[in-house]
């Protein structure tokens, strides 16, 4: 019974090591764990040399079960997004990329254009605003000359949505030319639906996270 307990600690501790610190390894975990508590197994009378050296066995192999687990977790293919109409993809790929030119160049009258009038736009730091009116005032004080909006390459998906339209969803980054440009920009994720009104394409709803 004890040596099952020294078992369950030593891994317990392992794991806890590689998750505190990151420069652990589960192996190096486990080294430090014997260090530790080499001089307690031989102060203890039921512990045998025998029986440590067979707890320090089972230890390491159990590492090598775990570290072949991870290593076959972070080897799996992930899957590849392929659109279901190449046709909707393209279009809204097309107005995505004609709606942040728009932002990039304080075109307002254009990117007021591919907005609805019943827009809703949730941003995580801002809020929501839900009036049409507002979002293009805040483009025109807080965006134009100072803002530039960068998608990342080949993040968009595209899907579409029964009698109503399509959702699209990627990732950006920003440039505030009034700030010194980071190294690793933070990369934010967004959500665009897209209202096909007669014919015509409109953004009805944003979630826009960073």
């Amino acid at each position: 019974m004890a040596d099952i307990l020294l078992l369950l600690f030593g891994l317990v501790f392992a794991v806890f090591q590689v998750e505190q610190k990151k420069n652990f390894s589960i192996n190096q975990s486990i080294l430090l764990y014997c260090m530790f508590l080499y001089p307690v197994f031989k102060t203890t009378p039921f512990i045998t040399m025998k029986r440590i050296n067979t707890i320090i066995s089972i230890l390491f192999a159990c590492a090598g079960i775990i570290i072949s687990c991870t290593q076959a977790k972070k080897n799996e293919p992930k899957p590849v997004y392929t659109p279901e109409s190449k046709a909707l993809y393209d279009s809204i790929v097309y107005l995505d990329s004609v709606l942040f030119a728009a932002y990039n160049n304080c075109d307002l009258e254009k990117f007021a254009s591919l907005v609805s009038e019943n827009i809703e736009f949730y941003h995580d730091k801002g809020g929501l605003m839900t009036s049409k009116d507002s979002l293009i005032d805040a483009l025109k004080n807080n965006i134009c000359g100072k803002v530039t909006r960068e998608l990342v390459a080949g993040s968009i998906e595209v899907y579409p949505i029964a009698g109503y339209g399509a959702v699209e969803m990627g990732r950006h980054f920003f440039h505030n030319n009034r700030e010194p440009e980071p190294l690793h920009p933070t990369i934010g994720k967004f959500v665009q639906i897209w209202k096909n009104e007669n014919g015509s394409w409109r953004l009805s709803r944003v979630i826009s996270l960073h």
